[in-house]
């Protein structure tokens, strides 16, 4: 995937997440487990209810235009970023301000408390840009950072191929293990294929895990993971554009009417496991029942569409399609959901606009591929939240605000219990039409060893490293 743009209060993360490692730095640093560690933030605390984050921060950063990192920069970053367009701003939600009490100390302010903050900062929220670049004509083409390398602007083709080389004045050498990085963006699957078996390149995320054995017989290694959740997204809840999907008994039926597991070995290749839900195993919501909540029932999906008043034909759904996922996807779902009386009109769209469409509410509903979050509150502020990013149309449900009050400040057992009730409550109301959790295939050649990272679609850029 091409880097949508270098501005970080504009920024994605997961799969533009090499492009931003290269030139920026964040406030921490997550381990491939997701453990929190130091980085431009040396140690931290809070106070006694959650709502002030004091930092203490490096004084011997300087930005590649020769700006001075310090506490002011760092507070001008997060605010930037918490009323920015990025789909993770929903992240600072309860930022409700940044203030420097000192050049190298750090004051946030909460409205209320944050459980997932401090991995936010080791994403795109605590990434840490010049200022002299905010809202400069050429931000998004031209990072100005403080990270381990540096865009090569006249080697640099936007949209095709990003060429890095290491900044000689980085404050942690240690972690520039390549003197320079070449990042070439494949437009389909067959493309990756071919320079993996051309030799072309040292690492490639799979798309398509049906070639594993192709690229094991290249000498490269499958490097795997479960970290997200592939299906429909059901956006509009309200009915804004798709009237139908207000209904939730038309929901529920598109839940009945996929054969997930038929799914999962057609398009994944058997490489997962089958879920109605987007929680991840690893979060404290997750419930493995709901995994099998709705079956392959065609019948149930035609009857509960009666029960909304919907005869066969009288739905259709206007999706986007994108190269980014086989075509046989969006056949599947073509085939599936017209076995049960639903028109699906496909709008092929070009992959650099795909995802601000899909987070402008321009479709009410999607195929796509999304962070099954580590954590329950960063599937709530990435996900359900009405600020969260892949929540367009700002869906509000007073069931799931109040589970989230809980989860965001209840002891951990409430929060717990509130947040499988939350899972169930989703799933029921079929906010979503998961099909599976696929393994996330990342192939390295014989040269180079990653370790993948929890919770991330790339392996993190620092754990990239070229065998002896």
């Amino acid at each position: 995937m091409a880097s949508t743009t270098f501005a970080v209060d504009n920024s994605a993360w997961a799969n533009e997440s090499p492009y931003l490692q290269a030139v920026y730095d964040t406030l921490l640093h997550a381990d491939p487990d997701g453990t929190v560690k130091p980085w431009l933030a040396t140690k931290w605390s809070y106070n006694a209810d959650n709502t002030v984050l004091t930092m203490k921060l490096r004084n011997d950063v300087t930005f590649t235009d020769g700006t001075k990192f310090d506490a002011s920069v760092a507070a001008k970053n997060l605010l930037r970023f918490r009323d920015g367009t990025s789909p993770q701003k929903g992240y600072l939600a309860t930022l409700a301000d940044a203030k420097a009490s000192d050049p190298t100390t750090l004051v946030l302010t909460l409205s209320a408390p944050n459980p997932s903050l401090l991995a936010f900062l080791t994403q795109n929220p605590g990434l840490q840009e010049s200022p002299s670049a905010f809202g400069t004509p050429d931000e998004k083409t031209n990072p100005v950072g403080s990270g381990p390398y540096v865009l090569d602007k006249g080697a640099t083709v936007v949209g095709s191929t990003y060429v890095f080389t290491k900044n000689p004045k980085y404050w942690a050498p240690q972690q520039q293990h390549y003197a320079k990085l070449v990042m070439n963006v494949y437009s389909t699957p067959t493309a990756i294929l071919n320079a993996i078996k051309g030799r072309q390149i040292n690492g490639a995320p799979l798309t398509d895990n049906s070639v594993i054995p192709q690229i094991k017989g290249a000498g490269f290694t499958a490097n795997g993971q479960q970290l997200n959740f592939f299906g429909l997204l059901l956006f509009d809840r309200a009915g804004a554009l798709s009237p139908a999907l207000a209904n939730v008994k038309v929901r529920q039926a598109i839940n009945y009417a996929f054969d997930r597991k038929a799914m999962l070995k057609a398009i994944g290749q058997g490489y997962g496991d089958v879920t109605s839900s987007i929680f991840s195993p690893d979060s404290s919501g997750y419930d493995k029942s709901l995994d099998s909540y709705y079956s392959f029932d065609p019948k149930k999906a035609k009857a509960l569409l009666k029960e909304a008043g919907y005869s066969d034909g009288d739905i259709t759904l206007t999706m986007p399609s994108s190269s980014g996922f086989t075509p046989a996807t969006y056949a599947l779902v073509q085939q599936y959901l017209g076995d049960v009386g639903i028109k699906v009109n496909q709008v092929n769209v070009a992959p650099t606009s795909f995802l601000g469409d899909l987070l402008a509410a321009k479709y009410g509903s999607t195929v796509m591929q999304l962070k099954a979050a580590p954590t329950t509150w960063e599937t709530l502020t990435l996900d359900v939240l009405p600020t969260a990013g892949w929540n367009p149309f700002h869906t509000k449900d007073d069931t799931v605000g109040s589970l989230a009050k809980t989860i965001q400040s209840g002891s951990t057992a409430d929060a717990t219990a509130a947040a499988k009730k939350l899972n169930t409550y989703i799933v029921q109301q079929a906010w979503f039409a998961p099909w599976y959790r696929p393994q996330q295939t990342y192939a390295t050649d014989p040269k180079t060893s990653v370790e993948t990272q929890t919770g991330n679609a790339y392996p993190y850029l620092w754990n990239f490293v070229p065998k002896k």
